[in-house]
């Protein structure tokens, strides 16, 4: 049986089937996919467990230099977590925009 697919997927496509990409979704993704419990992630992160709960409920937005910080400690793409977390403020106002980030000369 032929498992590989030649169908590249986009962006879009991933948001049809699992919804728009957050910060706060990507962080409660990790975590779970990690098996860690609250406590132990956001001391990994080096935040409380109070504030990863309000940032994943999007009850708190996180900044740019904070999705930065997150980035490096999980070894996952700056540039990605960046542009979540300034759509997920964008959006917290009422503005639907697609972030993308290029590296400056």
């Amino acid at each position: 049986m032929n498992t590989k697919s030649k169908k590249k997927y986009s962006i879009k496509d991933l948001e049809k089937g699992m919804g728009k990409r957050t910060i706060s979704g990507f962080l409660n993704s990790w975590r779970k996919g990690l098996g860690m419990s609250q406590n132990d992630f956001s001391k990994l992160l080096g935040i409380s467990r109070s504030n990863l709960c309000d940032i994943e409920k999007k009850r708190k937005g996180v900044s740019p230099e904070r999705a930065a910080k997150f980035a490096k400690i999980l070894g996952y793409s700056v540039n990605i977590l960046i542009e979540m977390a300034i759509e997920e403020q964008l959006a917290l106002i009422g503005l639907k925009y697609k972030v993308i980030l290029e590296p400056a000369a």
